[in-house]
């Protein structure tokens, strides 16, 4: 049938999530860093996801597409109501298992300031001059075994996450980078769609702050591979 229905333009989409969160039939979710229409009959062509679309990544098209599937709807939600033992989607238990090399070898640490953590870090720190900065969610370190070598070398760093923090970091980020002399930011982000939040806050201070500064994402999954 020929019905209205969303289409998403990937180009824009900056993975920050807020439409899956918006869409109350399931229908959208992020896939390798992505928003995309995982079920054409679950979306009912109203478009609660359009304003949250912070990008205006979405819009409407007519087109042929099956119907809204109402049943399947409520069936899916019901079935994401029953407990689950590690609570939201986003921390989703996974059993991850590595390879343990041979000898006991003395890593030394990477971190060249202190606090780390984003609400703390006072913006008119004197190693933010000059600085090349990664800004990383508290579980990237955890999952990727080479995170001082590779990530942390040679930078100011600092962490957060944003749906435990619940706060805008983009204001503090602003601070950082309009009265300092920031060379580059790199951000390391998780696979999960809540960790699209921390871009977005970084990509917004940039463009506040009114300065043209490189900004390198890089989306992590649990099991420590680099998706981007």
């Amino acid at each position: 049938m020929i019905r209205r229905i969303i289409t998403i333009d990937e180009e824009k989409c900056n993975s920050c999530g807020l439409c899956a969160d918006a869409c109350h039939e399931g229908a959208i979710g992020i896939v390798e860093g992505k928003a995309k229409l995982l079920r054409e009959d679950y979306c009912d062509g109203l478009g609660d996801c359009l304003p949250a679309c912070p990008m205006n990544a979405i819009s409407f098209e007519e087109r042929e597409a099956p119907a809204y599937n109402e049943a399947a709807v409520l069936a899916a939600k019901k079935a994401k109501e029953a407990p689950r033992p590690c609570g939201c989607p986003g921390s989703a238990c996974q059993s991850i298992s590595h390879s343990v090399p041979a000898g006991d070898v003395y890593v030394p640490s990477q971190l060249t300031n202190f606090p780390v953590q984003i609400k703390l870090v006072p913006p008119n720190a004197p190693y933010f001059d000059g600085a090349d900065l990664l800004i990383a969610a508290d579980c990237t370190a955890y999952s990727y075994g080479n995170f001082h070598h590779d990530f942390m070398q040679g930078k100011v760093a600092m962490i957060g996450c944003p749906k435990l923090d619940a706060v805008d970091y983009s204001e503090k980020l602003t601070q950082i980078l309009k009265f300092n002399d920031i060379r580059s930011v790199t951000v390391a982000r998780m696979t999960v769609p809540c960790c699209g939040g921390l871009s977005y806050a970084v990509k917004t201070a940039i463009q506040n702050s009114d300065k043209d500064i490189p900004i390198h994402i890089v989306t992590i999954s649990p099991d420590g591979q680099i998706i981007r």
